[in-house]
């Protein structure tokens, strides 16, 4: 199953990549944050090493370019003199996440005896994402309007 998730994981960073460029890296982390907690969803209530293959071969498909498309944000909305900095503080930002959402899953498996907890704990935080994300985009609507942003 890992080897299916990251063998799509490929897939999903390449498509990735020519969905940014049509659409931006905002939006494209706003389709992957949404699809990846979708995926998420669907580990709920399946369980037949069947349904267990294709939800982790779709998590793969989805959560892929979650990551490469930070760099691509970062690249459109700064200055390339801040770039480098920049993105190291995002990934560096995002590795520590997932490293901390793991073991975090990995406790609250410990403790419940069951992952159905684990992934809601995922799909929580997904959401959160998704809400941070969408609100940049119509922040960023806002500004090519002219409209004020209520953002500090």
């Amino acid at each position: 199953m890992l080897s299916l998730m990251l063998a799509f994981g490929i897939v999903s960073r390449l498509a990735s990549g020519v969905i940014c460029d049509r659409i931006g890296g905002l939006r494209t982390l706003a389709l992957g944050s949404a699809l990846q907690m979708l995926a998420l969803l669907l580990f709920l209530p399946f369980d037949s090493m069947a349904s267990l293959y294709v939800i982790s071969a779709l998590f793969g498909l989805f959560q892929g370019g979650i990551v490469p498309s930070y760099a691509i944000i970062v690249r459109e909305h700064f200055s390339p003199q801040q770039a480098g900095a920049r993105i190291g503080t995002v990934l560096t930002a995002t590795l520590l996440g997932m490293a901390l959402g793991g073991w975090i899953s990995g406790k609250i498996f410990d403790l419940t005896g069951s992952y159905d907890a684990a992934f809601v704990n995922g799909i929580g935080w997904n959401l959160l994402n998704l809400v941070i994300v969408l609100a940049l985009i119509a922040r960023e609507r806002k500004l090519r309007r002219g409209g004020p942003v209520a953002f500090g």
